[in-house]
């Protein structure tokens, strides 16, 4: 017998044999890599509520820092976590979002949905308004939280009050510093000192004007946290508009309840008290109704629906109630045509 030629023989039929085998395996894997992994169904993004109760002696406010870094998405998931250092594991019930820019508006919902479902913190109330311009170039969204503070353990330390809040509708001016000082004389009128002011927004008719607005709230209202957005992206003008929240001595302490923005579609007065209707259903399950709102904003892409919303208001909230109508860029749906937020006082 001829030894090499066996082993060559040999040599060959190990190596078909080898080459079948991977071959197998390589058909294997390329049947798995064939085969779709299966579709996981991500749950839905749970909506804010449409109202929120909380104690009016324990609440805290904050505004984002500005940021220009990244788009809309970014940037409002940078400012809500600067807010959630801020508030120290307080629990937020109310954000108020100026998204400026071309982003859509509505990613601020999302975004808010999301990042508490992952803390598995409550999520607050919203209201998302699109503003003509913030105060940063390359900003392209500001939030403002109200926060209510935690129990504290030690019983000899008290809230930071035992007294209510006082909330002021926007006082027009003929620029941001007499604005600003008619927010001031209406505070006085209230009780309200300037180190009793707690939070300060201006809607500014022109962004240019930021600089004297801010240095005004500054000197007026030294703790008040402040916001500065101009309305209209067109906007020219001087005029200003600045409302604000204070802690008003020796007001007795309530439950407030705080919505969402109702947004209505149409401009007709079927379509503007649908939204209002859409309001007391929110509020009924907190114990309050229409009749129990003490400050509202409403929010219109144009004055006719501006006009209607302040007429209706007397349908449905005291008459006494103060209302801030504004004229606004746009609002997270594009078939709405006006937003309505309220605050209402529940005496315990």
């Amino acid at each position: 017998m001829d030894v090499r030629r066996y082993s060559l023989a040999f040599g060959v039929a190990l190596m078909v044999a080898i080459c079948g085998l991977g071959a197998a395996a390589q058909d294997k894997k390329s049947k798995k890599a064939d085969k779709e992994p299966p579709t996981q169904t991500l749950p839905p993004v749970e909506e804010p509520p449409a109202a929120v109760a909380a104690d009016a002696a324990k609440l805290t406010f904050h505004v984002s820092p500005l940021s220009a870094k990244g788009l809309l998405s970014q940037q409002t998931r940078d400012a809500i976590k600067a807010l959630m250092q801020a508030n120290h594991g307080a629990r937020m019930v109310k954000l108020r979002a100026f998204v400026a820019g071309t982003g859509d508006a509505r990613r601020v919902q999302a975004i808010v949905s999301e990042m508490f479902a992952e803390k598995k913190m409550p999520l607050p109330v919203l209201t998302t308004i699109q503003a003509g311009a913030l105060t940063m170039e390359g900003a392209q969204v500001v939030i403002e939280s109200v926060s209510q503070e935690k129990d504290r353990e030690d019983k000899d330390r008290r809230p930071a009050s035992s007294s209510g809040l006082a909330f002021f509708t926007a006082q027009h001016g003929t620029d941001a510093q007499n604005a600003l000082d008619g927010l001031r004389k209406a505070a006085e009128q209230a009780g309200v000192a300037a180190g009793q002011m707690l939070s300060v927004t201006c809607f500014l008719e022109s962004i240019d004007e930021v600089g004297i607005a801010q240095a005004t709230a500054a000197h007026l209202f030294p703790v008040a946290t402040a916001d500065f957005v101009q309305r209209l992206r067109g906007g020219l003008g001087s005029q200003a508009e600045c409302e604000g929240v204070g802690r008003p001595s020796g007001a007795g302490a309530a439950k407030l309840v705080f919505s969402s923005s109702q947004m209505a579609f149409g401009e007709k007065d079927a379509d503007l008290r649908l939204a209002f209707e859409r309001l007391n259903k929110a509020l009924e399950p907190l114990g309050a109704s229409g009749k129990d709102v003490i400050w509202s904003n409403f929010y219109a892409l144009g004055r006719s629906a501006e006009e209607k919303l302040a007429g209706l208001r007397m349908e449905f909230f005291s008459t006494s109630v103060p209302a801030t109508a504004l004229v606004i860029e746009g609002l997270p749906s594009p078939d709405a045509s006006a937003a309505i937020e309220v605050v209402a006082a529940v005496r315990n």
